[in-house]
């Protein structure tokens, strides 16, 4: 009988901790990511060349939040850009690392995995074409009102990496001393830069895809925002 009782228990601790661990590791990914939170919004600047001084361009770049189902991740639109298209960032719990994968003008995808720290985002990958290795630096400057993106590599067997491109942008609406927060995300806690309404109440939020989830399930957005800012009392 105890043999019973034992063996159910333990078919019953199995089946609950993938689910715990999944939901866990749900919360670890939007925690995270939270730290990037500057990136969020519409960006307009321009990119130069290492190799061309000469060669600068304008471009722009959207950063969004996007929740499907349990993937919480951001993505960004690089528009005009004369390197990449698009791409989405995540952050990989098991790894503690952030994931960046990119798509060239080529189509072709370029994934970068690295960490946050001092304020900036470093990602490394291994071209296997070149056997070079390139690394992507991200951070905000001026507030949070100025986003800078260097691309550098490294050939195979050195040891210091040269910078070959840089982009440089200023968050649209924004100028410097003024990226203050005042309102606050009702979905991410970020600078709210839009309204939403539910039964009457005006919410913010920062970008189209804290939008969606809220009009998705306001309820459970708006308890779950009130529940966070009681606990931070």
């Amino acid at each position: 009988m105890y043999r019973i009782i034992a063996c159910g228990l333990f078919l019953a601790s199995a089946l609950f901790l993938p689910m715990a661990d999944a939901g866990g590791k749900a919360a670890d990914t939007k925690e995270a990511l939270q730290a990037l939170q500057d990136f969020i919004g519409g960006w307009k600047g321009n990119g130069t060349s290492e190799k061309n001084k000469s060669d600068i361009w304008k471009e722009s770049a959207d950063w969004s939040w996007r929740f499907k189902g349990k993937d919480t991740y951001l993505s960004v639109d690089m528009k005009d850009s004369k390197l990449f298209k698009n791409g989405e960032m995540r952050f990989l719990p098991d790894k503690e690392k952030y994931q960046l994968t990119l798509t060239d003008k080529k189509d072709k995808k370029q994934v970068f995995e690295g960490e946050l720290k001092k304020g900036a985002l470093t990602m490394e990958r291994l071209d296997p074409d070149t056997k070079d290795t390139q690394q992507i630096k991200m951070n905000t400057v001026g507030g949070g009102v100025r986003l800078i993106l260097t691309i550098a590599a490294k050939p195979e067997g050195r040891t210091i990496f040269n910078k070959q491109y840089q982009l440089s942008y200023t968050k649209e609406g924004e100028a410097f001393g003024t990226a203050a927060k005042k309102n606050e995300c009702v979905v991410t806690g970020g600078l709210g830069t839009s309204t939403v309404t539910y039964m009457g109440q005006t919410y913010y939020v920062c970008c189209s895809g804290c939008r969606d989830a809220f009009n998705e399930n306001p309820a459970k957005i708006i308890k779950e925002y009130l529940a966070k800012k009681k606990k931070g009392e």
